[in-house]
């Protein structure tokens, strides 16, 4: 019987299995805090994250004050209420005219138009697209709906109906105030807005380059034989940490 050339209590310099590796030498410095959650102050993604931001704070502000133009558009095109008045009453002038309906149908499409026609000028403007600007179309949308719907009453007829039946006297037509009675008209614009420019995202935004396959020339798995590619993590190669050479670690020598 010989002695053990390695005492059980000091492993082997040249023992693969009891190496560790290299991670804060030259080949490995890299890898700390490569992954590390948030990253350093100034890292390339805060610095990439403020211009769109700032992109899509200005695109929420444009959409809002566009909302004066569908206000002052919803007033012009949306059709009026005939009231008419006998002293004691006020009256619709015709119970069976669907002019009230017509007015919330007529914000719908003018908030539709507006929201198509917004987002395809932010997806020609800004191909990248992005989160960001995607809930800056929403919600400028939505603020100037809002806008839109204040503006349009404001500058229609009266709110007061009963003085505005005596201001015109008994048995004269006049306008009734310009209401919309379905809220959820307000949600037209947004919601067109990012229909369009998701269906634009997809049809002519850019594409992710595919993924590149490389096999290590000459290694132990070159295509045809079994086995992951060689430098992949988990292979055993030089970038998962394994020996030099790419191959299968030698099997230590078995104690006596």
């Amino acid at each position: 019987m010989t002695a053990p050339l390695t005492p059980p209590h000091q492993p082997s310099s040249n023992d693969p299995w009891q190496t560790p590796p290299n991670w804060g030498g030259p080949g490995g410095s890299h890898l700390i805090g490569a992954h590390q959650p948030g990253g350093l102050p100034g890292a390339p993604e805060e610095k990439a994250l403020a211009p769109e931001l700032r992109r899509a704070a200005v695109v929420a502000l444009l959409l809002t004050v566009c909302g004066v133009a569908l206000g002052l558009l919803w007033l012009w095109l949306a059709p009026r209420v005939p009231l008419i008045s006998d002293s004691t009453a006020v009256f619709l002038n015709d119970s069976e005219g669907e002019e009230a309906i017509g007015a919330d149908g007529t914000f719908v499409l003018l908030g539709l138009a507006f929201g198509a026609v917004s987002a395809a000028l932010v997806f020609w403007f800004q191909r990248r697209g992005g989160i960001a600007l995607v809930v800056a179309l929403a919600l400028g949308g939505l603020l100037g709906s809002l806008l839109a719907w204040r503006l349009g009453v404001w500058l229609g007829p009266t709110q007061d109906v009963v003085e505005h039946a005596r201001a015109v006297g008994k048995g004269v037509v006049f306008d009734a105030p310009l209401q919309l009675r379905a809220k959820g008209a307000l949600l037209a614009w947004p919601l067109g807005a990012m229909a369009v420019h998701l269906a634009l995202t997809a049809l002519f935004g850019p594409r992710d380059p595919e993924p590149e396959w490389g096999v290590f020339p000459g290694g132990p798995w070159a295509p045809g034989v079994g086995g992951p590619v060689a430098g992949a993590p988990g292979s055993g190669g030089p970038e998962a940490g394994g020996p030099a050479g790419g191959g299968v670690p030698p099997v230590p020598p078995a104690q006596p």
